[in-house]
């Protein structure tokens, strides 16, 4: 018989869909992603399929070796295959000029990429909890986003030629804690959670307390709230986006597009703005550089058709204006 969480989690991401393929789970050795292994060799269906391991260890606290071996130790006695990987993403940060969480996550994701292909996996499966949504979505806030960005996390988007599944969006953490602890599962503790110089965990320890103690008990619930109504206004946004580029965007090049002003006379500058976004997204360019300043800027060049213009745009992007046409190219 199926433990509650276990149920929820089939529910949530039905195993028939996961059944003959192969799913990299990522596995630090922390409650949340230790609760997610246990709970998807519990409820994998018969099939062809396997679940794999995957752990990056990050070589940023004293105690990372013995997590890596804490998750080869659990993986071994679960019978999972577990791909282990190594980065310094203390030099990574600097390299890039970025900050360590923002060079700790595009590490991990690039990661879990690379070993979905080793591994041939049809899904790459993260342990991010409705508490996670919640710090993500405020985070956001506080860094300054848009409607895509107050969506917070999807449940599903794609990662290289897999799929990245957020199967416990819904589940709080303390679930995960009582999972481990009716199955007397122990897990590694991450002690830099504590360390208040990141910004998340600021946001976790002093700005959801006072909000919940001084503002609403329900904030976690009122966040996530407006992160799902976000969602559904970003997939209205993402289909009317998605119906004109068919019609104005044309590749224009080995890295290059060119768009047909003409086509977007008729469009609110946000529409513009979105856009551009997605074709920042398709050819795989630097979003992180780009801020409202610059998407503004391109919308104020496609709103003059006529007018000749060049512009540099982070991330090596140029940007010429002729004759009602746009094209943009990149140099790396």
């Amino acid at each position: 018989m199926l433990h509650p969480l276990e149920s929820k989690l089939a529910a949530t991401w039905p195993p028939s869909e996961w059944a003959d393929v192969t799913v990299v789970a990522a596995v630090s050795g922390g409650c949340d992603s230790v609760a997610l292994l246990r709970a998807l060799t519990a409820v994998k269906a018969a099939g062809e399929g396997r679940i794999c391991a995957a752990h990056l260890n990050h070589r940023l606290r004293p105690e990372a070796d013995k997590d890596q071996r804490f998750v080869v130790d659990l993986c071994s006695r679960l019978g999972v295959e577990c791909e282990v990987g190594h980065i310094d993403v203390g030099r990574a940060a600097a390299k890039e000029g970025e900050g360590i969480e923002a060079a700790a996550r595009r590490c991990r994701y690039r990661f879990l990429q690379e070993a979905a292909g080793r591994l041939g996996a049809r899904f790459v499966v993260t342990a991010h909890t409705a508490d996670d949504q919640t710090e993500t979505i405020l985070h956001r806030i506080i860094r300054g986003t848009g409607i895509r960005g107050l969506a917070g996390m999807a449940r599903v988007r794609t990662l290289g030629h897999a799929s990245l599944v957020r199967p416990l969006l819904g589940v709080r953490r303390a679930e995960l804690i009582a999972y481990l602890d009716d199955l007397a599962q122990t897990h590694r503790h991450d002690s830099s959670n504590a360390d208040r110089r990141f910004t998340r965990n600021r946001i976790r320890l002093e700005l959801l307390p006072r909000l919940r103690e001084g503002f609403n008990p329900e904030i976690d619930e009122a966040v996530r709230r407006l992160g799902s109504l976000a969602g559904e206004a970003q997939t209205v946004i993402d289909r009317l986006v998605d119906e004109r580029f068919e019609r104005c965007v044309a590749s224009d090049g080995p890295d290059a597009v060119a768009v047909d002003l003409d086509a977007l006379a008729d469009w609110p500058p946000y529409l513009v703005r979105e856009l551009f976004a997605a074709v920042w997204r398709r050819r795989g360019w630097p979003l992180q550089p780009m801020g409202l300043t610059q998407w503004d800027e391109l919308a104020r060049l496609a709103a003059s058709p006529t007018s000749a213009a060049r512009r540099d745009f982070p991330g090596g992007v140029a940007v010429e204006v002729a004759e009602g046409r746009m094209r943009l190219s990149r140099s790396v």
